[in-house]
């Protein structure tokens, strides 16, 4: 196991050695990467989307779209929300990641609740039978306060995206400790984690149990050139809205373009002893995520 200390991330502009270590570790650390005033308002909105209900709406609307069609309000629709997903810095950094052309492919937004259990092994790569898997598809990270003695940790296994696997390959370890990883336990405030998004990673709780809320909010990006597989049924609408609001700042014209992405399909999953599948479990609970 390994723990990492770092310096303030100060410049936006992804170098080679970067690249490198994102071709071969499937990871980037951008510590402080959002601007105070940025990551304030972001702050503001989660709060209003926990509070509100609006959270739990839109899982509503994820587990059984019939019954509740498309939420009152998608996290992009949010303002300061809607402003991170083309936040120029970040784009500089995808387009040396993805290249020149790339799509939006979702957003989640929460503040974790004191408590909450840890989410184990898993990788977010969404494998279909129109993608290409030498197509990259990266997860952005934010941790709003940072990562403390007070939070649960993010831990990552370099290495382990050149795999092609299941998802859930590595779920039976839960959040156990594995050869090679690397343990986040100390993120300055407004930091940034970039992930391959076949990479394994967990949420690993504090042993001790001292937790505070845990401000997160993670964007995620494809490469143009495949069909990728979408993670909510009312995908469309979300794209739409990324259009009419001009999220794109009138410079990235395929980030909301729907030709980048299949019809959706409901996964299936096997129940538990109370009917319920594993996804149900994992958004039910307040805070599911990275």
């Amino acid at each position: 196991m390994t723990t990492l200390q770092m310096e303030k991330f100060t410049n936006p502009a992804i170098t080679d050695a970067q690249l490198n270590q994102f071709d071969d570790q499937g990871y980037l650390i951008l510590p402080g990467f959002l601007p105070v005033d940025l990551a304030n308002r972001l702050r503001q909105e989660v709060d209003r989307w926990v509070d509100d209900g609006l959270r739990a709406r839109s899982i509503d609307s994820c587990l059984d779209p019939d019954k509740h069609g498309t939420p009152p309000l998608m996290e992009l629709e949010m303002p300061t929300h809607g402003e991170l997903i083309a936040y120029p810095p970040l784009m500089k950094l995808l387009i040396r990641l993805l290249g020149p052309a790339f799509a939006f492919h979702h957003l989640h937004s929460d503040r974790q609740a004191p408590g909450l259990p840890g989410k184990a092994w898993h990788h977010d790569y969404e494998y279909g039978p129109q993608v290409d898997p030498a197509h990259r598809m990266v997860h952005t990270l934010h941790y709003l306060d940072g990562l403390d003695d007070g939070t649960s940790s993010l831990v990552v296994l370099p290495g382990s995206h050149r795999e092609r696997v299941a998802k859930t390959a590595r779920a039976h370890f839960g959040t156990t400790v594995l050869p090679g990883e690397l343990n986040l336990e100390q993120l300055p405030a407004r930091s940034t984690v970039v992930l391959h998004s076949a990479l394994f990673h967990a949420r690993r709780p504090r042993p001790d149990g001292r937790t505070k809320d845990r401000y997160f909010i993670d964007t995620s990006y494809c490469q143009a050139g495949s069909k990728w597989p979408p993670v909510k049924p009312y995908w469309r609408r979300m794209l739409q809205r990324g259009r009419e609001l001009r999220l794109d700042r009138g410079r990235w014209p395929d980030l909301f373009r729907e030709e980048h992405f299949t019809e959706y399909r409901r996964p299936q999953q096997p129940a538990d002893s109370q009917g319920r599948t594993a996804s149900a479990r994992a958004v039910r609970r307040p805070g599911a995520g990275r």
